[in-house]
Parts: C-alpha cells; sequence; structure tokens
C-alpha cells in the first residue's frame, strides 16, 4: 500500500469504523426481513404460518442461534428450507464477507475504503492482505462444510436414500459450521443420534472448526507448515503461535472438558437424559453437550430434563460462547481468558496484565470488560422481562437457560421458546440480533477511541470506595 492509499485509510478511520458499523446492523436487518418475507410467503410452507413465527425463523437463522418457534422440518417446503440454509450461510460468514463474495464473482476491484471496511470486521492487524484473507476464510469454510457434508453422508445417505441423504448432510454441515443448530430432521435435534460415533465426531469437529476462529486457522496452519519443514523444532510449535491463538485453545479444551466433567457427573443418574446409556455412551453425550454450548445449538439429550445445576452450569458456558473471528457468539473464551488476568494481576500487586511473555494492553481490556457488561446487562434484562410478561409458573432457571442461549447465540432450549408468548419472542428476537451483532459493534465503537478530556487531563482524580 503506498503512502496515499496508508494516509487515507488513517485519517478516514473514524468514519469507516462507524460505517462498519453501519453495513453490518442494517445489512443484517435487511437479510432478517427478507428472509421473514421469503419464510411467510405460501410456497415456503407446507400449512399457514404467522408472521411473527416466520420473522423469528428469519432472526434465529441469520443470527446463527437456532432456537425455533416451529419445526422447520415439518412447516418449511424445499423452497423454504433452501431459504432457511442460505440465510444461515449469509449469518454465519456476516454480512460484509457474503458482499465480497458478490465483488469477486463480478470481478469487481475491491477499493482501499472497502479494505478498511473488512480489516475492521474481521479485526485485522494491518491492511495489506486482507482481501486475500478473506480470501483465505471463504474457501476454508467451503472445504471444512464439504467435509463434513461428506462425513455426515456415511450415516445419512445410508438412512435416506442418495438425494435426500445428500441434502440433509449438505443442510446439517452449513447450520453445524456456521453455528446455528438449525435442524430439518424433527422435532427431536440429533437426539435420535445420541449413540452415533458419525453424527456426534462430525457435528463436535463442525462446531470447534468453527467455533475457535479463522485466525486462529491461519496461525495453526503457518506454524505447522514451519514444523512439517523442518524450519523450527517440534517443541517449539505451540510456542509460536500468537497470544491471542494460545488462548483460544486453552480456554476451548478447558471449557470443553470442564463442562463434559460437569454434565457426566450431575446427569450420570438422570434417566431422563444420560442415565440409561452405557458408560462410553454416556461421555460422548457429555461431550456433546459440552461442546454444542460453544454457540452451536444441536443437541442428542433432552435440555428441558437436564437437571437445574446443569442448566446453570450450561448457561455460563453459553454466555462465555466460542472464540472470536469465526461464527461462534457469545463474549468470547479469550475475552473472559483476559479478565481473568487481569483480575490475577491484581490480586497479586500487579500493575500490568502478561499473560506467556506478553502485556495485555489496557485498552484491550477496556474493551473486553464493555462487551461482557453490556453483554451481561442485555441477559439480565431480558430475563427480567421475560419473568415479567410471562406466568410465574415457569421456573427462573428455565428462563436463564432460555435468555443465555439467545444473547449467546446458541439455540439450546429447555422447551420454553414454542410456549412463551409473543411479547416474549419479541424479547428473545431482540437478544439474538444484539447477540450476533453485539461484540463487533462494541469493539468498532470503543476500540482506539480516546475522550476529548483524556488529552486535556484537566480534572482532578479522586478515589471512590469499591468492594
Amino acid at each position: 500500500m503506498n503512502r496515499k492509499e496508508s494516509s487515507y485509510a488513517v485519517k478516514g478511520t473514524k468514519s469507516v469504523r462507524w460505517n462498519t458499523l453501519q453495513i453490518t446492523a442494517v445489512g443484517f436487518l435487511g437479510v432478517i426481513f427478507l428472509g421473514g418475507i421469503l419464510l411467510y410467503l405460501p410456497v415456503s410452507n407446507t400449512q399457514p404460518i404467522a408472521f411473527i413465527d416466520a420473522l423469528f425463523t428469519s432472526v434465529t437463522s441469520v443470527c446463527v442461534t437456532g432456537l425455533v418457534t416451529i419445526v422447520p422440518a415439518s412447516q418449511f417446503t424445499l423452497f423454504g428450507k433452501v431459504v432457511l440454509l442460505i440465510l444461515i450461510q449469509i449469518g454465519g460468514l456476516g454480512v460484509i464477507a457474503c458482499a465480497t463474495i458478490f465483488f469477486f464473482l463480478l470481478r469487481r476491484k475491491i477499493t482501499v475504503r472497502e479494505r478498511v471496511v473488512l480489516q475492521e470486521a474481521y479485526g485485522a492487524q494491518r491492511l495489506g492482505g486482507i482481501v486475500r484473507m478473506v480470501k483465505k476464510v471463504i474457501l476454508g469454510t467451503l472445504i471444512v462444510e464439504g467435509g463434513g457434508a461428506l462425513l455426515y453422508t456415511l450415516q445419512f445417505v445410508p438412512e435416506y436414500g442418495v438425494i435426500k441423504g445428500i441434502w440433509y448432510s449438505v443442510f446439517h454441515s452449513v447450520s453445524a459450521f456456521c453455528n446455528a443448530g438449525i435442524d430439518i430432521l424433527g422435532e427431536n435435534s440429533f437426539a435420535d443420534y445420541a449413540v452415533n460415533p458419525v453424527v456426534n465426531i462430525t457435528t463436535i469437529l463442525l462446531i470447534i472448526l468453527s467455533g475457535i476462529g479463522f485466525t486462529v486457522w491461519f496461525d495453526v496452519i503457518e506454524n505447522t507448515k514451519e514444523l512439517i519443514h523442518r524450519e523450527v523444532p517440534g517443541r517449539w510449535w505451540f510456542t509460536r503461535l500468537r497470544l491471542h491463538s494460545k488462548l483460544a485453545v486453552i480456554m476451548t479444551v478447558s471449557l470443553i472438558i470442564a463442562g463434559a466433567v460437569f454434565v457426566f457427573a450431575a446427569e450420570y443418574h438422570n434417566p431422563e437424559t444420560i442415565g440409561g446409556m452405557s458408560l462410553g455412551e454416556k461421555l460422548m453425550a457429555s461431550v456433546f453437550q459440552s461442546v454444542t454450548t460453544r454457540t452451536a445449538g444441536f443437541y442428542t439429550v433432552s435440555q428441558g430434563a437436564l437437571h437445574g445445576e446443569s442448566k446453570l452450569f450450561c448457561s455460563i458456558l453459553m454466555f462465555i460462547g466460542g472464540s472470536p473471528g469465526g461464527t461462534a457468539g457469545g463474549v468470547k473464551t479469550t475475552t473472559i481468558a483476559m479478565l481473568f488476568l487481569a483480575c490475577l494481576t491484581f490480586v497479586r500487586g500487579g500493575n500490568d496484565t502478561e499473560c506467556m511473555g506478553r502485556r495485555i494492553s489496557v485498552a484491550n481490556f477496556r474493551t473486553g470488560f464493555c462487551v461482557v457488561m453490556v453483554a451481561f446487562t442485555v441477559f439480565i434484562t431480558g430475563t427480567i422481562a421475560i419473568l415479567v410478561i410471562e406466568p410465574d409458573s415457569i421456573p427462573m432457571v428455565n428462563v436463564l437457560y432460555e435468555t443465555a442461549s439467545a444473547v449467546g447465540t446458541v439455540g439450546l432450549t429447555a422447551d420454553l421458546t414454542p410456549h412463551l408468548s409473543w411479547a416474549s419472542q419479541v424479547v428473545l428476537m431482540i437478544m439474538m440480533y444484539i447477540g450476533r451483532l453485539g461484540p463487533l459493534s462494541l469493539v468498532l465503537t470503543f476500540a482506539g477511541k480516546t475522550h476529548p478530556r483524556d488529552k486535556i487531563r484537566r480534572l482532578p482524580k479522586e478515589q471512590i470506595m469499591v468492594g
């Protein structure tokens, strides 16, 4: 990039950030309403559907959540299911990435301004190579989704035949990779495949790969290439990864193990979940339940039948979600890791938040703190709103499970969403939209901004009591 382009990018950063936020927010809204209209059409339905249900389905698809008020398998025709699949793919990749795909197809040159928008959308550290990175993201998505579909065919083709089996494989591979959790099998998601290793392992791999983030992909691949070419010793492979990648991998593995152990112990004797399974089947179901809380939404055991402590623990996992730069929602694993490290630093009496020989900036910490606080505020506000709207007979833990699933764009439900009033469903739609858009919009809005008073520093400092 030459000096003129660099100057343009720097001078236009503030306006471009706002434009990126506008494009993302308005773009998602536009796709949602268009999807709602398409899903409301008679050609999309096997039976009449209320517009609120069509709109809710569009929201949950574009926001890659998975909460539904109807049964997609029986409600929608083939046309409706294709619309559903397109909405999920757009929601998973993002509006900006999908628009870039059209630019590629039209062989239109990506301008400097559009490159800055892409840089902001993907959180890239530099402008150079951003178009190449987007191409890698799109190509990687197609390869992984194709591989997932191929693995699914091992189960679905023998069960449903060639045409229907391939269609089911493609749909559920896209839905799993995009962390949407929407299925077209029936009312029970993957419950009929709770002990099926092909479906379980394929789904788990797709969820983890997409939820860990594209930036981690590229970092791991690059370092693996160096290892294969013997450019670095094998013992240095993990240490050469970027701090972001290390935290994403460590947190993802830790949370999956913690979730699986907790569910296994809490539900071991529950006959309505994993109580009747063999030891190996219990372990597989527990791992699947832990992984699906990474914002996937598929389930192999009844979510409504989980013990209260399991629902509460899974709600925490759903609130955390996956890692940045992928298709997952939540406040993100690296954000929680950073806040934990900052707390640990304070307890030890330190000033700088350090991790693995690196120092995390104060601005980075503030951004993460804002993301968590706003997400938590939305979570609590939505929970209280639904508790006020709905009758007292609904257990609070079920409402918490539903709202955590919505704001974390997960899609797991304690069998509550279809039975909520339209007002509560509107609350969930708002929460899903904020959950899909929120972390990105917060980063674009707050990161790198300096309040005018910070430059002058004319106000005196004063301590307030905390704790």
